[in-house]
């Protein structure tokens, strides 16, 4: 049985901190249960992380709750059983089933189902019911179905929140905008193949991390992911340091050296800022591309194969450097067979401020131990006001600085940096004229958007605005919020969802 193309979809276009908790949804769904748990192998502790419980339709939070198998002979439960195997088990009647354990919850009918990726079980998905014989062989094989197709979901997201822990960094926040969507869908359309991409934005736009994006849902996400930095290596040594060299090619190579593109053998070749590639360099690149093959510098040996998926990024015009010669024209369409244009975070700052800021300040809060819980309006509207020409990058590490300083439980005014607070006094005379943007793209930018993007950007921002009002004038109240706009409470959730508004309400 293959799980239906609507759920694949909806799989893909979760975002990394959803994906678990859509999973377990779907299987409730599929199951016609109300109860359930999601289950993630750690390897390192020999058990297992149950990341997501719901209980009767109640979603109870235990992140990193960690299970453990019992050594005193008892049963470890059907959750072990399944991961232990790697197959799926229904459990009919607990009482009389011998690997039942009650982990929580007691219950009389659980199903659990692999997810398996390279012939083990890195998750476990379970449901449950109070009725005996809840479940039949259809349940399971629904469930099975999803476990194989959440698999790869879930390996993506292991190996991703792997990268993010080593840099410290790596939120990707999707649908900020018509232009990050259209980043998005190339971003998913492209990266199951072996095509040439070119990641082209502002410094601070998060090149690297969509590179790295890319990476991770590829065919080649289990193979080496390498990073070089045109701009930061030297031009007498860039060639060493892509292709290797032989011991004495040249003075001072007392022995040989691995290449980059040796290093991505089967992997990613991630060649930041490609526009700072000497022209030498951008002709042998070239032939690489060309031949598939390279050889290291002093090397008379037949060419070494080069297996990589070639990703470059760059915030320099290289069609203006082609034409006037600093640029391969040749070599430009060769890297740039797919382009992702990252858009600059002033473009949909306004619309998104309040999910960006309840994002980083919650991040950074965690990862600095302080108890910070929101934003003043002074703050609020000076950030508002700031240009950041670092972008999302430079956004991040003024959030990190605030909540460092802060000596509230609030950030205000007084813990942004100065350009910031010069921002908000730059622009007050036209705040108090009432020219603050509200949500969606400017009019200046919808105006270069095909219609159908400039539509859903103007509505999008009228319904965050009018949303937030809402709840505003009902206290959070979503069933008095529901009452005052005349829709049913179901709506209101959806549409609250739909605007990416996550503030709490009750």
């Amino acid at each position: 049985m293959e799980l239906a193309p609507e759920l694949v979809e909806r799989l893909h276009a979760a975002r990394p901190e959803e994906l678990e908790e859509l999973i377990l949804t779907i299987a409730l769904d599929l199951a016609g249960a109300s109860s359930g748990a999601l289950f993630v192998e750690d390897e390192k502790r020999s058990g297992l992380l149950m990341e997501f419980h719901v209980a009767e339709g109640v979603r109870i939070e235990r992140p990193g709750t960690f299970l453990r198998k019992r050594t005193d002979g008892r049963p470890n439960g059907i959750a072990f059983w399944v991961a232990d195997h790697n197959e799926s088990y229904n459990c009919r009647d607990a009482d009389a089933d011998p690997n039942y354990a009650q982990y929580f919850s007691p219950y009389k009918s659980i199903v659990g189902v692999p997810m398996p990726y390279q012939d083990r079980a890195i998750g476990v998905i379970s449901v449950a019911s109070t009725r005996l014989a809840a479940f039949d062989e259809h349940h399971v094989a629904q469930l099975a179905a999803l476990g194989r197709v959440a698999a790869r979901f879930l390996h993506r997201l292991q190996v991703f929140r792997e990268w993010r822990k080593a840099k410290g960094q790596g939120l990707m926040i999707k649908g900020l905008s018509p232009g990050w969507r259209e980043a998005e869908r190339r971003i998913e359309r492209s990266a199951p193949t072996d095509l040439p991409v070119l990641i082209r934005g502002e410094s601070g736009t998060g090149k690297e991390l969509v590179a790295h994006s890319i990476h991770f849902s590829s065919r080649r996400r289990d193979e080496p992911f390498v990073i070089v930095n045109s701009a930061a290596i030297p031009e007498a040594l860039i060639e060493s340091t892509l292709f290797g060299h032989v011991k004495g090619a040249f003075t001072g190579a007392t022995y040989g050296k691995k290449g980059e593109i040796e290093k991505a053998r089967g992997g990613t070749l991630f060649l930041d800022e490609i526009g700072e590639l000497p022209p030498a360099l951008q002709a042998k690149l070239l032939r690489v591309l060309e031949s598939r093959e390279f050889s290291p510098v002093g090397s008379n040996e037949k060419p070494k194969v080069a297996d990589i998926r070639l990703i470059c990024a760059t915030n320099r015009p290289l069609e203006r450097m082609a034409a006037e010669g600093g640029f391969r024209e040749d070599l430009f369409f060769r890297i740039g067979v797919v382009t992702i244009n990252l858009p600059p975070l002033r473009s949909y700052l306004a619309a998104n401020l309040p999910i960006l800021l309840e994002t980083f300040v919650f991040e950074a809060s965690r990862k600095h131990g302080r108890g910070i819980r929101g934003v003043t309006d002074a703050a609020r509207a000076a950030i508002a006001a700031h240009d950041f020409p670092g972008n999302m990058r430079e956004f991040r590490n003024l959030i990190d600085q605030a909540v460092v300083l802060c000596e509230g439980d609030r950030l205000d005014l007084a813990d942004l940096p100065a350009a910031v607070r010069e921002s908000a006094a730059r622009a007050a005379p036209d705040a108090e004229a009432g020219d603050a943007p509200t949500g969606g793209s400017t009019e200046e930018e919808r105006a270069w958007l095909p219609y159908a993007q400039a539509k859903e950007s103007a509505l999008l921002g009228f319904q965050r605005d009018y949303l937030t009002r809402l709840l505003d004038r009902s206290g959070g109240d979503v069933t008095r919020a529901a009452s005052l706009a005349d829709v049913s409470v179901p709506s209101i959730y959806r549409l609250l969802k739909q605007a990416g508004i996550r503030r709490h309400w009750r």
